[in-house]
């Protein structure tokens, strides 16, 4: 996720790029750069580091131009460095680019060897040559960059400007967010609304398979096959901080809803339904390695959050892979004397890749022989630095010190590694793979479905924002799904709340269930959920306040639930991204009750990077 801004019309660009790059800080923050035109030429200027590091390089530099564009970065190929920084350009092209194109490799093969000299790591770079490539056969500049964007597999918002045409400022949008914005005699384009506001509230938004292009006095809409398109304008109210968090109160919900666009580009490029297959490059090839060796073991090493991850994992890994997990925190891990070498893959799963602890046991761990395949959604930061293979997420940046989008991303990648673990050892057979395929491809629209349609959340709202203590109870999958949830809830909202598994209440829990105690439960149609009826009717027997998690549609355990939530039917491999989601809700909606401050916790950071 990146931050785009671009200006055309009288005034100076430079002061309105940055101010609008400013505004979208928070889609990244490792590189930033503008490219203006100015008699017949690009005017360039990127560096590495957050967007004060431009400012200073540009500090004291007079940019006469009246036209250009602007980013800030999170890095998804291509390490977070000057060279792999925004706008990239070809002789006659410059751009930015937010989004991922997963047929970049063969194509950026293609363009070398026709002759085109690639310098960065990155995918944007490849679609610039890929419109000069046009260029050079003849096409007029909207004639290549229609041509180019049919070769391209992903997901893409551009900016692009045109080296010999100062006039117009050209954008394309598929899968990422483009938005236009109107005033007299100037126009504007970005990523997202913050960037606008400062100088108009009358937008338009670019929707998939749409082009635009802007002159000073006009905005021309396109499609893809070069038809003119009508757009509906839209007066914004929002205020600046409203639309700093797209209209949602705090980072965390908006981060919440993000979640299915999120989870679908971290499948992006990797899911296969043509081949059935799954792609992870490096990782993939590591793991294959490990399937034939005689004791292979995989042991995940992670903390708070990631580590609830981890356990998940275990029980994908070890049913469709048959392959034995072990899931621990890496500060207990680093402090001990495990037992792991050649022949165990570590999994270190961090979402800022500086994880002190979590760094630590990859450190310990390779002295000790083992290969570290690392999690991580933050590129070229510590952990993947010092693992053998990574496999990012593509999360975006995370404001909220609560992880929420964080977690199921790293989930969506451990998904991802069971099967292809299972397909390495041809444990699937092919109606197997197909299901499995398919279920992964239509569960962002799933969670789509359910964030616009969830009821029930009020009622539990309201019962539990004065409670001192919760409780959570899951089996099976659902027991570090409920262990995630109660973090959430103690961690925004600072009600003291405990996770445990079903079947151990009778060991000692249930002692503490009397009349009213609030008792949130997973109770989804799954493998254990007659037992995990039976855990419930023994606590609400002594009294407990049940607030069932509920498959949509199950009558009978409506009637066992005090209140309840209901969530979409899903294969039963990925009940856990259906159940987390009302649990990330849950925690929110208390925390708002309650009046606490959701975005930054009382004594939490976002990355624990000290012991």
């Amino acid at each position: 996720m990146c931050g785009i801004v671009g200006y055309i019309g009288d005034q100076k660009a430079k002061p309105i790029l940055l101010a609008g790059l400013k505004r979208l800080e928070y889609r990244g923050y490792d590189s930033a750069g503008v490219a203006f035109i100015k008699n017949g030429d690009f005017q360039i200027e990127r560096t590495q580091g957050k967007l004060s590091c431009l400012v200073d390089k540009l500090a004291g530099k007079d940019f006469e131009a009246t036209i250009g564009i602007g980013h800030t970065r999170w890095a998804t190929h291509g390490r977070p460095d000057e060279i792999n920084a925004h706008p990239h350009y070809s002789k006659d092209v410059v751009l930015v680019h937010n989004g991922i194109i997963e047929n970049y490799k063969k194509l950026k093969d293609d363009l070398i060897i026709k002759g085109h000299q690639i310098e960065s790591e990155t995918d944007t770079e490849i679609i610039c040559h890929l419109i000069q490539d046009f260029l050079n056969q003849g096409y007029d500049f909207q004639k290549a960059i229609r041509s180019a964007l049919k070769e391209l597999h992903g997901a893409y918002s551009l900016v692009i400007l045109n080296r010999n045409d100062n006039q117009r400022i050209y954008c394309a949008r598929k899968g990422s967010p483009l938005v236009l914005g109107f005033n007299n005699g100037e126009n504007f384009v970005a990523s997202d609304i913050p960037a606008l506001l400062s100088h108009t509230n009358e937008v338009a938004f670019l929707h998939d398979f749409e082009m635009a292009v802007l002159e000073k006095t006009q905005v021309t809409f396109y499609d893809f096959e070069g038809n003119s398109i009508e757009k509906e304008r839209q007066i914004i109210q929002w205020n600046m901080a409203q639309a700093e968090k797209s209209g949602y109160k705090h980072f965390m919900l908006k981060e919440i809803h993000e979640q299915p666009r999120v989870i679908a580009d971290t499948l992006l490029g990797r899911v296969d339904l043509e081949k059935m297959n799954i792609w992870l490059d490096d990782a993939g090839r590591l793991m294959k390695k490990f399937v034939q060796k005689p004791d292979f073991h995989i042991h995940v090493v992670a903390c708070g959050t990631s580590w609830h991850a981890g356990m998940v994992a275990r029980y994908w890994i070890e049913n469709l892979a048959k392959v034995p997990v072990s899931v621990e925190l890496s500060s207990e891990f680093r402090y001990r004397q495990p037992l792991v070498g050649e022949n165990t893959l570590v999994v270190a799963i961090s979402q800022s890749g500086e994880t002190a602890d979590t760094l630590a046991a990859i450190r310990e761990s390779k002295k000790m022989g083992a290969k570290v395949l690392s999690i991580c959604n933050v590129i070229e930061s510590s952990i993947p630095r010092e693992s053998d293979v990574t496999i990012y997420t593509h999360a975006g940046p995370e404001i909220g010190v609560a992880s929420t989008k964080a977690f199921t991303t790293q989930i969506t990648v451990l998904y991802m590694m069971a099967v292809k673990l299972a397909l390495q050892k041809k444990l699937l057979d092919d109606q197997d793979i197909q299901d499995r395929m398919k279920a992964l491809v239509e569960l962002p629209n799933i969670l789509k479905t359910f964030l616009r349609q969830y009821k029930g959340l009020d009622m539990m709202t309201e019962y539990l924002r004065n409670k001192e203590h919760c409780y959570f109870i899951g089996r099976g999958i659902q027991y570090p799904i409920i262990l995630e949830g109660a973090l959430k809830l103690k961690e925004i909202s600072y009600i003291h709340a405990d996770g445990y598994a079903g079947g151990e209440m009778k060991h000692g829990p249930i002692a503490l269930m009397e009349d009213g105690v609030p008792v949130v439960a997973t109770l989804l149609k799954d493998d254990l959920y007659d037992k995990m009826v039976s855990n419930v009717q023994e606590i609400k027997s002594r009294g407990a306040f049940i607030m069932g998690i509920i498959t949509q549609g199950d009558e009978d355990t409506k009637q066992l639930c005090d209140l309840y939530l209901e969530v979409p039917e899903a294969s039963m491999d990925l009940l856990p991204f259906v159940s987390v989601l009302p649990l990330q809700l849950l925690a929110y909606y208390v925390a708002d009750a309650k009046g606490t401050d959701i975005d930054q916790p009382r004594n939490l950071a976002k990355s624990v990077t000290v012991e």
